[in-house]
């Protein structure tokens, strides 16, 4: 059936794989499908991820809390394969109910504490290791917004604009149009914030830069969906110029290198 011509259903029913990249892990229940014990290394700090814009937020805030001689952040990074279906594994599930990577196992404390969602852990760790986040009202609330406008915003990135430019089964016009606009629109929104400022907050580097360059700065420089030249990114001078200046950080580099 041509998609034009699709009518939905009164009822949606999951009778078949809706196609592309992701389809033989997607599904429209949650829970556990197999058991499977996690593996858990010496370090204080578990995270199982992988290498993905919000995986790489996580070993980049560890990498940095460790240059900054934070030795009590030395952490394991256990790879999920959620193309496998790793993420559904019992013991996964327990640690984050909603089965999706990053998550973050503290076991400095007693009993050990599981963080997931990938700007809640950027929060607790620059909580727990007091820094990246600012501790005066006003710049700890302009840090906080810009965090979770990154979190709002990169579901139209990743879900909406990634998935049907790069990983749909087949091109489609409609989706695509609609997520490249509102992704080049987000971008402009940061290439005009960051116009005026050398980070995302007036009091320096913080999670928020952590958060946002992990999306939309990789975008930019051509490391995410491989997508610069369509949309143009090089128009957004900005945002590439705070891009490559944090790619040049020690912390950045070893954040990404965890990742094999």
């Amino acid at each position: 059936m041509n998609e034009i011509d699709y009518t939905p259903p009164k009822v949606w029913a999951w009778d078949e794989e809706s196609g592309g990249k992701w389809a033989g892990v997607n599904r429209p229940i949650a829970g556990p499908t197999h058991e499977k014990v996690l593996p858990v290394g010496d370090a204080p700090l578990q995270l199982y991820s992988l290498g993905t814009p919000n995986g790489v937020k996580i070993a980049v805030m560890l990498e940095e809390l460790l240059a900054m001689g934070k030795a009590d952040a030395a952490y394991d990074l256990h790879i999920i394969k959620i193309g496998k279906g790793e993420q559904f594994g019992s013991d996964f599930v327990k640690l984050n109910p909603n089965s999706k990577i990053p998550v973050l196992l503290d076991r400095s404390k007693s009993p050990a504490q599981s963080v997931f969602e990938s700007c809640a852990i950027l929060f607790y760790l620059a909580e727990k290791y007091d820094a990246l986040l600012p501790g005066d009202v006003t710049n700890r609330t302009e840090c906080l917004s810009w965090l979770f406008w990154q979190e709002s915003s990169a579901s139209f990135l990743g879900g909406g604009f990634g998935h049907f430019y790069r990983y749909a089964p087949y091109p489609m016009k409609y989706p695509i149009n609609r997520y490249a606009m509102e992704t080049k629109r987000q971008l402009d929104v940061l290439d005009r914030h960051l116009a005026e400022r050398e980070h995302m907050c007036a009091s320096g580097y913080s999670i928020a830069d952590i958060a946002i360059w992990s999306w939309y700065g990789r975008l930019a420089m051509g490391d995410v969906y491989d997508a610069e030249e369509f949309l143009d990114t090089a128009s957004y001078t900005h945002v590439l110029r705070w891009a490559k200046a944090i790619m040049q950080r020690e912390g950045v580099q070893k954040g990404l290198a965890a990742y094999p």
